[in-house]
């Protein structure tokens, strides 16, 4: 096994690990599971209307909403992992790209420097 898919499994696992141990966040999924069924009866009574004008079926509605709730999930776990980074000290995607572009920018600055010392020392 590569040394970057280990490291990779490694901060996964202490992601997920960190996640767990999380009271705050456990306790408002235990919220969410205990108020669950009653949203999910209030957004199936109201009517939802597609693209044409139709009023949306049940099963219609269930798919529309499993979806708006994977998409809210999805931002909340990039949330919570981009804060875990920051408190564990990772470098993010971001950051290195950052760090990156202002070394490619660095390295443009030094080559003129050089190009002109050159030119000076020719002279």
């Amino acid at each position: 096994m590569k040394a970057k898919t280990l490291l990779e499994l490694i901060t996964l696992s202490s992601t997920i690990y960190q996640l767990s141990q999380n009271e705050a966040l456990m306790n408002k999924l235990k919220a969410m599971a205990e108020t669950g069924k009653e949203k999910i009866n209030n957004a199936v009574s109201q009517p939802i209307i597609d693209e044409e004008g139709n009023e949306m079926e049940f099963v219609d509605k269930l798919i529309h909403k499993a979806g708006q709730a994977k998409d809210e999930l999805e931002k909340k776990i990039e949330e919570s992992v981009a804060e875990f980074y920051k408190k564990v000290k990772l470098a993010h995607i971001d950051e290195i790209k950052g760090l990156k572009s202002q070394l490619e920018e660095q390295d443009k600055v030094i080559a003129l420097l050089e190009a002109r010392l050159n030119k000076l020392e020719s002279k």
